[in-house]
């Protein structure tokens, strides 16, 4: 009878280490990502978001992309962030793409997300949906600096014409100031010129 009353303590002890283990893991057990979208979706590009349950110790991401039919899979993971968004690249065209996403804690990854499967456009199709009236941010930021370069351009130009009008004047100011001086000397010189010329060089006398 002893026997079975030292199992049952032994029972008793390894029961709160037991409990311990247990919420441990049930802390570090992470729920699957939620809320997982499709965005910005170009013809090589989209960004996929997702959202994760408040309190849950996520420290990264990983992401599962695969192209629909094919068994080529692409993995993304990054550690250390918070973010909730991530970019995907290097797609083709007019193709179907399957992803799932995990969150990462100290303890492991999280069960993957519902499959998401969303459709890149053909080029065609963005040109076409693009109304005349829409201007990107790319276009716009090549405008604005096709505008710097004509503000800047217009502003040199009228410099240049500020400074030949301020010498054109100057030039003429200096041009006025010397005009009476050249009368004055066109005058001397045609009193000269006028005063008769005597052979004997002095002034005519009378005979007595």
């Amino acid at each position: 009878m002893a026997k079975p009353g030292l199992s049952a303590a032994a029972v008793l002890l390894l029961l709160p280490g037991f409990l311990s283990v247990s919420s441990v893991n049930a802390d570090t057990l992470l729920s699957a990502p939620l809320n997982v979208t499709i965005k910005e979706l170009k013809v090589n590009s989209a960004v996929v978001t997702w959202e994760i349950l408040e309190g849950d110790p996520v420290i990264g991401f990983a992401i599962s992309q695969q192209k629909k039919d094919v068994r080529m899979l692409r993995f993304i993971q990054e550690v250390n962030t918070t973010t909730r968004s991530c970019a995907l690249w290097d797609l083709d065209e007019d193709t179907e793409y399957i992803v799932h996403v995990q969150s990462i804690s100290m303890g492991g990854s999280s069960p993957p997300s519902q499959p998401i499967l969303f459709r890149t456009p053909k080029e065609s199709e963005k040109m076409a949906s693009k109304s005349p009236d829409e201007v990107t941010m790319e276009e716009f930021g090549q405008a604005a600096q096709l505008r710097a370069g004509e503000l800047i351009i217009i502003v040199v130009v009228l410099i240049m014409w500020a400074g030949v009008i301020a010498l054109f004047c100057r030039q003429y100011d200096i041009i006025k100031d010397n005009e009476p001086n050249n009368n004055k000397d066109k005058a001397k010189n045609s009193s000269e010129c006028s005063t008769p010329e005597h052979p004997q060089g002095g002034l005519l006398r009378t005979n007595v």
